[in-house]
């Protein structure tokens, strides 16, 4: 497989394309990143099209039709997206085979972070105002602040370059028939002025269904054709104003609004007696932030991020297929209320043309709120509250040896601080005849340090290459440490951080028309957060009345430690006016030496690789136009096969199977602004899954039309 992937990669360099901006009428207007919103990453501003680098511009998001921000995230070298499969039924990121929990999600810079259990469901994110994704991957500067284990991603928000600008985009989705499946809408409108700028954008992406391929079996969960509960919502709003007296200080004020709700497919492979009936009527976030960029003097420049954001989710469990009644024990609803305020404050100082020195402060106060309600009867326990603060300060210093010969190196220390751990129910220990009684977990404070160094050289124009090493904590999340898992867990308020050391080495450089980018990487993990059985004595709240035995519970703990390692390379290359190329590869192994199955909420198969992540996968595409205007774009996703494991018993650990999940587009430049497209999405119809039990969406069709002033 691997060795397929390669050669499709190299292949892809004699197909017949052309980059975009060649034989047009004029470019249309192109969108502004919000520089404000931008972290520090190492990696350079891309060209249109670009898939290779570590950051994607809103053209190539829009052009490979990535309408979600795990879908768009596929197209980056050393990032793999997938599902949870089950009854939460999200969708994941991961960056060089670290997951959502050790990868933090931003906006414009601030942490989307979710105290409870931080399960961000990736598959909620549309990408309709996003100007740039910036992915750092191992290598995440501390002045960006806590949880970077394993990089980071943020997003940033659009931003008006002129005195009026608009653009709308609206695309039909049609399934495998060519019947209706769903839509996407958006639409963005901005004035910007010498001394200030306001812009309001909206997104709504609404999906009726889609189709299984026409290769699938029916079973008894699942009939050929419609995904049974595959319908979802998203919608999307973003304001901003920012004034710039001059030409260095910029302050904004902006608002962001999303709500979603989803159904969850059933297992296809389980039976009915074994499923679990759940749906999200509600996935709701909003942020309102403040942002700031002064310089002091020559030498001096500030920034600052002052935010509030709230999170809703509504979690519904049924009694059956139909979803309409709640009278089982095993049917509730769970509600979750996320609160977080906070800020960060950025110094830096230029002492000499050689030298930036820069240090770093956040401050973050998490509060999560959840009262459930039980069937048979509708008892609604007491709400539950669980507060904690987070601290980080960090310094960097960058110096220009030379002209060509950079050194980085940063420093920092997170702390932790947990102010309130509520629970409601049978203390452990206790039957379940003790009478249900509000009760705290005891507190504990944890802190974490991080270093890390980079050093950069250019021996040339053409050519960059860097080494880096980069060492990062995570801090466990409420879950991990309180949950009693429907009574199979014992809690642990005594879990302490776990770690990656990332090590990496690469470069890019320029021949001509071609340009290659590579980078071979390796991580350390240590005190890897894993699921470990425990001997619980004493009665346990299931435990009926009577004499107590002994009882196998799973505990959290520090108890792992692992070694993931590979390497990517991408290529691009512009042959001709009318002729380019581009794609990436990235081959990635990992191990996680552990007592038991569970790691950070995935699971490791028996050889100790963590479920998931594709040892190999590519991307490549092509740009064609035959005649003036019209351009065919080819694109291909393959990954090899991946670890999963069966929901239910007996449990069941195997490999997925590789597949290759092909595109085409064709789009038309009316004129200056105006294109139209239609296009294919899994061409060849391949059936495949990402997960056990839960196949992909089969061959299906859109038509799209743009038009930007």
């Amino acid at each position: 497989m691997r060795v397929a992937i390669v050669h499709a990669l190299l292949l892809s360099a004699a197909l017949p394309v052309t980059a975009l901006a060649q034989q047009q009428p004029g470019p249309a207007p192109a969108v502004g990143a919000f520089g404000l919103g931008e972290i520090v990453v190492t990696a350079q501003a891309p060209s249109p099209l670009t898939v290779g680098t570590s950051t994607l511009n809103a053209d190539t998001i829009y052009t490979f039709d990535r309408t979600t921000l795990d879908d768009a995230l596929n197209l980056v070298a050393g990032a793999a997206s997938g599902s949870t499969g089950g009854t939460r039924n999200e969708r994941l990121i991961f960056v060089r085979g670290f997951n959502r929990f050790e990868v933090p999600l931003l906006i414009d810079g601030i942490q989307v972070y979710l105290p409870a259990d931080n399960r961000l469901d990736f598959g909620r994110f549309l990408t309709n105002d996003i100007a740039e994704i910036q992915v750092a991957k191992g290598y995440a500067s501390v002045l960006n602040g806590p949880d970077g284990m394993g990089g980071a991603i943020n997003l940033v928000t659009s931003k008006p370059t002129r005195a009026l600008e608009a653009d709308m985009t609206g695309t039909l989705d049609l399934g495998r028939n060519v019947e209706y499946g769903g839509y996407n809408l958006s639409g963005r409108i901005g004035t910007r002025h010498d001394t200030w700028y306001a812009q309001v954008s909206a997104g709504r992406n609404y999906t009726d269904h889609w189709d299984l391929a026409g290769g699938f079996v029916p079973t008894a969960t699942q009939a050929a054709g419609q995904r049974q509960f595959s319908q979802s919502e998203d919608w999307r709003v973003n304001v901003k104003a920012g004034f710039t007296p001059n030409a260095t200080d910029e302050y904004s004020i902006n608002y962001t609004r999303q709500e979603g709700s989803k159904l969850a497919p059933l297992s296809v492979t389980d039976t009915l007696a074994s499923q679990k009936f759940w749906t999200w009527p509600a996935w709701n976030m909003d942020s309102v932030y403040f942002l700031s960029t002064t310089q002091i003097d020559p030498i001096a420049t500030l920034k600052t991020r002052i935010y509030r954001n709230t999170f809703y989710n509504l979690l519904r469990s049924f009694d059956s297929i139909a979803e309409t009644t709640q009278t089982r024990p095993y049917a509730f609803n769970s509600p979750y209320w996320d609160s977080a305020y906070g800020g960060s404050a950025e110094l830096a100082l230029r002492p000499s043309s050689v030298e930036r020195l820069s240090v770093s402060a956040h401050y973050r106060l998490d509060q999560h709120q959840e009262q459930q309600t039980s069937f048979p009867g509708a008892f609604t326990e007491p709400r539950l509250t669980d507060r904690e603060s987070t601290v980080s300060l960090a310094a960097e210093n960058e110096l220009h040896l030379t002209s060509r010969l950079t050194l980085l190196a940063g420093v920092g220390y997170d702390l932790r601080h947990l102010m309130e751990a509520e629970a409601y129910g049978a203390p452990l220990g206790k039957p379940s005849s003790t009478p249900s009684v509000l009760y705290g977990w005891p507190l504990s404070d944890v802190g974490a340090w991080s270093g890390q160094g980079q050093i950069t050289w250019q021996p040339d124009d053409e050519t960059s290459l860097h080494a880096s090493i980069s060492s990062r904590a995570r801090f466990p999340t409420l879950f991990e440490r309180f949950s009693q898992k429907f009574d199979s867990a014992i809690p642990n308020p005594y879990l302490r951080p776990e770690r990656a050391t990332n090590y990496e080495i690469g470069g890019s450089h320029r021949l001509g028309v071609v340009k290659v980018e590579g980078a071979a990487f390796y991580s350390h993990l240590n005190d890897v957060i894993v699921s470990q059985p425990e001997l619980a004595y004493g009665c346990t709240a299931s435990t009926t009345p009577g004499p107590c035995a002994p009882t196998v519970l799973t505990q959290s703990v520090n108890a792992g430690n692992g070694n993931y390692y590979g390497a990517e390379i991408s290529l691009e290359a512009h042959l001709a006016p009318s002729l380019s190329v581009g794609g990436n590869y990235t081959y990635i192994h990992q191990h996680i030496a552990a007592p038991t199955s569970t790691v950070n909420d995935l699971a490791a198969a028996p050889t100790g690789d963590p479920t998931g992540v594709p040892n190999d996968k590519a991307f490549v595409y092509a740009d064609w136009a035959p005649v003036k205007r019209l351009h065919i774009l080819p694109s291909t996703d393959i990954e090899s096969s991946r670890w999963t494991v069966t929901d239910v018993a007996p449990i069941v650990y195997f490999r997925t199977g590789s597949h290759v999940n092909a595109a085409l587009r064709a789009e038309y430049l009316f004129a200056r602004g105006i294109q139209a497209a239609i296009g294919v999405r899994n061409l060849f119809d391949q059936n495949y899954q990402l997960v056990s039990g839960y196949p992909e969406p089969g061959r299906s069709f859109y038509a799209s039309v743009k038009v930007s002033y």
